[in-house]
């Protein structure tokens, strides 16, 4: 990748410059996680059991802790400290909620937490192809996040994504005691998983809706959850979609009032609980509001970009 700055008609190298201690890339993520995670603090190297976690977070979309990792170097093993951090999540959840609620000043119960989506995060200036093909599997709960620093006070995120593979972590990791609590425990959610209960008609509605979404910008992002499956934009959810056998429910996530629904198609859900984000729920059966449908999400992707 080339980078360079205009100068009226000639072109100024933009360099990498490297991070010189792995604190300073902790401290940069730390206190940016919303915008660049959309996730909330909640510790900094927490320590327990001779494990300390650089980042303890929580992913109020799933309701599931994050652990997140800093390494400015690319000798270390994705896998096993992966599943080592999760291990401990896993043991020990009491002591994580007791975490939380001291540092979070709140009430968090242990049922209030779905312990299925934990995940682990791994942020690194670079990672060598055997820590990119180790993460090549449909379920592994481990994600990669490439961070560079320019010469031009700017830095770039990159969420290294897996290759579509069908391959379980679960058919290699059976010898491995930690590995077996995490692959019991926890779920990594595809879309497939959501169309099982669906019909086929169904599943093409909402794959026209999913084109339209992710047409609007290149950076949309799917988040696949226990219950819905969501669509980021900078990195916070912006719509959910559930699918059912009859039907779809999509929650724009946005204030009610905040958007034009001339036709009242869209459900007040500010003070109802729902599991989606956001206050206008629509439930759709067919695709004759669809185009309607589409000038909401249009709106709620301005307010979004704002």
């Amino acid at each position: 990748m080339f980078l360079y700055n205009i100068s009226g008609e000639k072109l100024e190298e933009i360099k990498e410059i490297p991070f010189k201690k792995e604190i300073e890339l902790h401290k940069l993520c730390e206190g940016n996680l919303e915008n660049i995670f959309g996730l909330k603090f909640v510790k900094r190297e927490f320590s327990f059991n001779n494990f300390r976690l650089d980042t303890l977070a929580f992913d109020e979309s799933s309701k599931a802790f994050v652990i997140i990792e800093y390494k400015n170097t690319s000798s270390f093993s994705v896998i096993d400290q992966g599943y080592a951090y999760l291990s401990l999540l896993l043991n020990n959840k009491a002591e994580f909620i007791l975490e939380y609620n001291e540092n979070c000043k709140t009430s968090l119960k242990r049922d209030d937490v779905d312990w299925s989506q934990s995940r682990v995060i791994f942020v690194s200036p670079s990672f060598n192809n055997y820590q990119k093909e180790s993460i090549n599997f449909k379920d592994l709960p481990f994600e990669l996040c490439e961070v560079k620093k320019f010469s031009n006070n700017t830095v770039y995120f990159n969420s290294i994504k897996p290759s579509k593979s069908s391959e379980s972590i679960k058919t290699i990791t059976t010898s491995n005691n930690q590995a077996k609590t995490v692959n019991d425990e926890v779920i990594v959610y595809t879309e497939e998983d959501h169309y099982k209960n669906s019909s086929e008609e169904i599943i093409d509605l909402y794959s026209r809706i999913k084109e339209f979404i992710i047409s609007l910008n290149d950076n949309i992002s799917i988040k696949v959850k226990k219950m819905e499956i969501g669509f980021l934009c900078n990195n916070k959810i912006m719509i959910d979609i559930l699918l059912q056998r009859k039907g779809l429910k999509i929650w724009l996530n946005t204030k009610m009032g905040t958007i034009d629904d001339s036709k009242n198609i869209a459900k007040d859900m500010s003070k109802t609980g729902h599991w989606g984000n956001g206050d206008y729920e629509i439930q759709i059966v067919n695709d004759d509001e669809l185009e309607y449908i589409f000038s909401l999400i249009k709106q709620l992707y301005r307010i979004k970009m704002i």
